[in-house]
């Protein structure tokens, strides 16, 4: 066994955690479409030979938390002794330890002198992968009208891609070839880059010392997570979240979570958590996994501590199968964010009720992966452009919640206006604003919600999102009222219409889209917020006299009397 230095683990640890960061910007950089480019829809990491994670970008926690899974899948089919320096391994099978299928995971071996030390990752949300439309496909039933599957699969870079088999067979199954080749060339970019900065730091301290070291790392995170669940009461704590009744069974859809807490260790069980539905929005088991793992880590041990195997492994998960969260084959799950966040949700609710000081718990917010498609097919050629959108995120003890940014465990960034001016001439932004009063108030108030729209400048774009918060709006803590919910809107001939979640819309020349976000919840008792907090919001609009008077007992002239 390798004894490690103390100085060579902190500077090994630190190089492999730099490298995957390396790895996560060079995808972002090289990438072409706007929702990896701009938005940053993507995900690196470093595994070790058995596909544990080591070191992770911190970009998409929903796509980090089950990189392990996604390898282990392959490993299970091509074991490490069948791999070559030249191969990679291909997986996107929701239903074989994949996420949605246009979450593409590609993995490249690292060898050092002939021994397999482990393994470069990524991941990309792909613009377009086929399927039934070249919008998001709320009405698919089932998820071969969802895109190309790709199940574990291992191919040749030399053989395969650059003009190869498995690049030939993406082209003729794509309608955006351009972007989607382009973004999958940024991947196998990243990797090179992961192969590279491991195989610099073997050269310098030898294969030992860094295997000992990845050893260590993921060890260190383990301690760290064993130790903050030893702090919390032993116990039994449940938490519950509904999502919107999107398939209009006049019933919200419940996420419930059982947090049980015994040791140095959590189960969590989602017995009572509604069924797989036909809609779209179903999530595998790998999502699931990444949306509990997201919240523990956020809540119990924060950024410093990094995300890997270590994080795993305290923490036991029991998913009824054909639930919403375990769905049985072949459900669709393009949309698998939606209960997803509802579980990230219902977690947090029931660890809040776990920590003797509930600084970490935040209310519930936006909370939500919602997600817009323009698309267009002129002479020929298709152009797609999907965007992320943010809202107000929940207040917590310690803070106002933050505005118009993404939900935890999405991360991705918004498109710049003038990203998109450059790219797309079909449409234009000719709005975009945070949403006064969207909030829910408190002695910490929630979250701006957001609000962006969009003027068709030509006939025939097909317009299609889907998304949460539309009839269930956020809730709030420890007294603070709910935050406000999402709505989407057709402005044509003067006339306003609510844009059908399931089908999406024709728009022709000078329609405007209008999507706005919901707001954050409040934490706590608004009558004893802070007097200078009220005048604040007061004096940058967010909220008016009315609003200040009646919710906070707070006169404009002084103070209530």
């Amino acid at each position: 066994m390798t004894t490690l230095d103390p100085v060579d683990y902190a500077v090994i640890s630190q190089a492999l955690l730099a490298a995957a960061r390396e790895m996560g910007t060079k995808l972002v950089r090289s990438a072409y479409s706007n929702i990896v480019r701009e938005a940053r829809d993507a995900s690196c990491a470093i595994l070790d030979a058995a596909g544990n994670i080591v070191a992770q970008s911190e970009m998409v926690p929903m796509q980090l938390g089950s990189m392990n899974t996604t390898l282990r899948a392959c490993l299970a089919r091509y074991p490490a002794d069948t791999l070559g320096e030249d191969d990679f391994l291909v997986n996107n099978h929701p239903f074989m330890g994949g996420q949605h299928l246009q979450d593409v995971f590609l993995f490249r071996p690292i060898f050092i002198n002939g021994e397999l030390l482990g393994f470069a990752g990524s991941t990309a949300h792909h613009l377009d992968l086929g399927g039934g439309s070249a919008g998001l496909n709320a009405l698919a039933s089932d998820v071969y009208q969802e895109g190309l599957l790709l199940p574990p699969l291992k191919f040749s870079v030399s053989r395969d891609w650059n003009g190869g088999t498995f690049e030939r067979l993406l082209a003729a199954n794509i309608r955006v070839p351009d972007q989607t080749l382009g973004d999958f060339n940024a991947q196998f970019a990243a990797k090179a880059i992961g192969v590279e900065r491991v195989r610099a730091l073997c050269a310098k301290y030898g294969l030992p010392t860094v295997k000992a070291t990845m050893a260590e790392l993921i060890a260190y995170a383990e301690r760290t997570l064993r130790a903050a669940i030893r702090a919390l009461p032993d116990g039994v704590y449940r938490g519950e979240d509904a999502g919107d009744d999107i398939e209009g069974k006049g019933a919200p859809l419940w996420v419930r979570a059982q947090v049980t807490v015994r040791g140095e260790e959590i189960e969590i069980d989602f017995a009572g958590t509604c069924d797989q539905v036909a809609r779209n929005i179903n999530s595998p088991l790998a999502s699931t996994e990444s949306a509990v793992m997201s919240c523990i880590k956020g809540v119990l041990i924060g950024g410093d501590t990094p995300f890997n195997e270590g994080s795993f492994r305290p923490v036991k998960l029991k998913v009824p199968y054909g639930s919403i969260l375990n769905p049985r084959p072949p459900a669709p799950v393009r949309a698998r964010m939606l209960p997803c966040y509802r579980a990230y949700d219902a977690v947090m609710k029931a660890l809040a009720q776990a920590l003797p000081r509930p600084e970490r718990v935040i209310a519930s917010g936006f909370d939500n992966a919602l997600i817009t498609c323009l698309a267009r097919l002129s002479n020929g050629r298709y152009r797609v452009c999907l965007e992320t959108y943010g809202g107000g995120f929940g207040a917590s003890a310690q803070g106002d919640g933050a505005d118009g940014i993404a939900g935890p465990l999405s991360n991705t960034t918004n498109s710049p206006i003038e990203a998109l001016d450059m790219n797309f001439d079909y449409f234009r932004i000719v709005g975009y604003e945070l949403v006064p009063g969207s909030f829910g108030h408190g002695r910490r108030r929630g979250g701006l919600g957001m609000r962006r729209t969009y003027e068709m400048l030509v006939d025939d774009v097909d317009f299609s999102l889907y998304g949460d918060r539309f009839e269930v709006a956020p809730e709030g803590l420890a007294g603070g009222s709910p935050g406000t919910l999402s709505h989407a809107e057709l402005l044509r001939d003067g006339q306003v219409v609510e844009v059908d979640l399931k089908s999406g819309a024709r728009l022709k020349k000078g329609d405007r889209i209008v999507v706005t976000t919901s707001g954050g919840a409040g934490f706590g008792d608004a009558r004893e917020r802070d007097r200078e907090l009220v005048r604040a919001d007061l004096a940058q609009g967010v909220i008016d006299t009315d609003t200040a008077r009646t919710v906070y007992g707070y006169e404009a002239a002084g103070e209530p009397g």
